[in-house]
């Protein structure tokens, strides 16, 4: 499945990328981002703010932000730092030092899960622990499908279609996360994260199953959890998934451009930029969420309560590991690195201090004291625009347990990394595929699936 260096510089020039590294938004919806534009205006624009303010408690000082200053696109980086060791995290469960050496990690392949089957956009795939043994995905303009899990399977239903809600068109818009609530089977409910517009925004909202067929969703059911004002197309972030906790945990991007143009990253007044951390228990058309006391910055003034970590850019595909609890966050770079990071409570991943390991703004001698550095990063000549995956704990390849699998959407390659909750072993290619990899999805048994945008859905087997 290895395509040639050739076409592989067709496709990045002119796919339509859907995590593009690039980071010009489009003008209208639906039209082609194929980099940075020189003459992007940043237009004023006011504190970023839940829409619905009713569902969201309003911090008590809330900080004045003016745009920060857009990095020179064209510069070149800095040589790597070599800033201090990687802070050990502390996350909903603390890991495990490996005990013994792990194995050597060897070579995947990628063979198609369900050739009978064909998508379009694809951006997620979650299998629900209600023992139907239903495969649930979704495609970015605003579908959800679900199908038996069977490989011989020849149609997928359509669980939900939200189109009609105005979902954004540009590259990185659209149905974007879906989560089944932890009593899925008791209560039936299930959230998705799309992007909307007039006004642009990202919604976070819970629907219902149909109560006479579980194989539809009730699409009037749906209950707006929250609402977050986007100043551009592009770093919508869009993962759901609840942690180990029975919380719901959400991915924002710094709110688009480039450069990080009013600071998100680094302003903890904003919910941009940040990994969430919301109590969706009894959430209701009144009630909204609630903000777990525990949050690292409750009480904090001028904080947003709701923030987990912070300092992210564009964190595409975060997961749990379901052994060590452990959150995992890919976050796709600006121009020069892609980023692993291993997510504790109250983190401040360096965005746009830093890219990477290396320097952005400045682009020499930033100070990098208190930020949480990535356990692993590439550059481009490996790819561009990093795809998060999960730590394998399936049984067909031992060598691969406990290794953290994740992909670049636009080279296709894939890697594992090891990390024993001090260090992390230099990550290893797996598979050179060319797959334009959206996404990767845990089946109930621990399979591991990789998502090609339009290409389907891919089992990882041993080669």
């Amino acid at each position: 499945m290895k395509r040639s260096k050739f076409a592989t510089a067709a496709l990045l020039a002119l796919s339509l990328l859907f995590i593009a590294a690039c980071d010009s938004p489009a003008a209208t919806p639906g039209t082609l981002a194929l980099g940075p534009t020189a003459e992007t205006e940043l237009p004023p624009r006011t504190p970023i703010a839940t829409a619905r303010a009713t569902l969201a408690p309003t911090p008590d000082v809330t900080p004045s932000r003016t745009p920060a200053a857009t990095a020179d696109e064209t510069t070149t980086p800095s040589p790597r730092s070599t800033p201090t060791r990687v802070r050990v995290p502390t996350s909903t469960a603390e890991a495990s030092p490996a005990t013994t050496p792990a194995p050597p990690l060897t070579a995947i392949a990628l063979r198609p899960a369900f050739p009978n089957l064909r998508f379009r956009q694809l951006t997620n795939l979650v299998q629900p622990d209600d023992g139907s043994n239903r495969i649930f995905v979704t495609e970015q303009a605003g579908r959800i499908l679900v199908f038996p899990n069977d490989p011989a399977v020849e149609h997928a239903s359509v669980f939900l279609e939200i189109r009609e809600r105005g979902l954004g068109q540009a590259n990185e818009e659209g149905l974007l996360g879906l989560a089944f609530s932890p009593d899925f089977t008791l209560d039936g409910h299930f959230f998705v994260y799309y992007s909307a517009t007039q006004p642009r925004r990202s919604v976070l909202s819970r629907f219902s199953v149909n109560e006479s067929d579980p194989n539809l969703a009730d699409p009037s059911s749906e209950v707006v959890i929250l609402e977050v004002e986007q100043p551009y197309s592009n770093h919508n972030g869009g993962q759901i998934e609840f942690g180990p906790d029975g919380y719901l945990y959400v991915a924002l991007g710094d709110g688009g451009s480039a450069g990080d143009p009013f600071g998100s990253g680094q302003d903890t007044g904003t919910l941009l930029g940040a990994i969430l951390r919301l109590d969706v228990s009894g959430a209701s058309a009144d009630a909204g969420y609630a903000i777990p006391p525990d949050n690292p910055l409750v009480g904090v003034p001028g904080a947003r309560g709701e923030i987990w970590a912070y300092g992210l850019r564009n964190p595409w595909r975060f997961s749990f590991d379901t052994e060590t609890g452990l959150l995992w966050t890919a976050d796709v770079g600006q121009n020069a690195y892609e980023e692993i990071n291993v997510v504790s409570r109250g983190g401040n991943y360096g965005w746009n201090i830093m890219e990477g390991r290396q320097c952005f703004s400045p682009r020499r001698g930033c100070d990098a004291s208190g930020l949480e550095l990535p356990v692993a990063e590439y550059g481009r000549s490996d790819g561009c625009s990093v795809t998060g995956g999960h730590v394998y704990r399936g049984s067909d390849q031992p060598d691969l347990v406990g290794a953290y699998v994740y992909g670049d959407f636009c080279t296709g390659r894939i890697w594992g990394v090891r990390y024993d909750g001090e260090t992390a072993t230099e990550p290893q290619l797996l598979v050179d595929s060319d797959l334009e990899i959206t996404s990767f999805g845990m089946g109930m048994d621990g399979s591991l699936y990789v998502l090609g945008r339009d290409d389907g859905i891919y089992l990882v087997v041993p080669a």
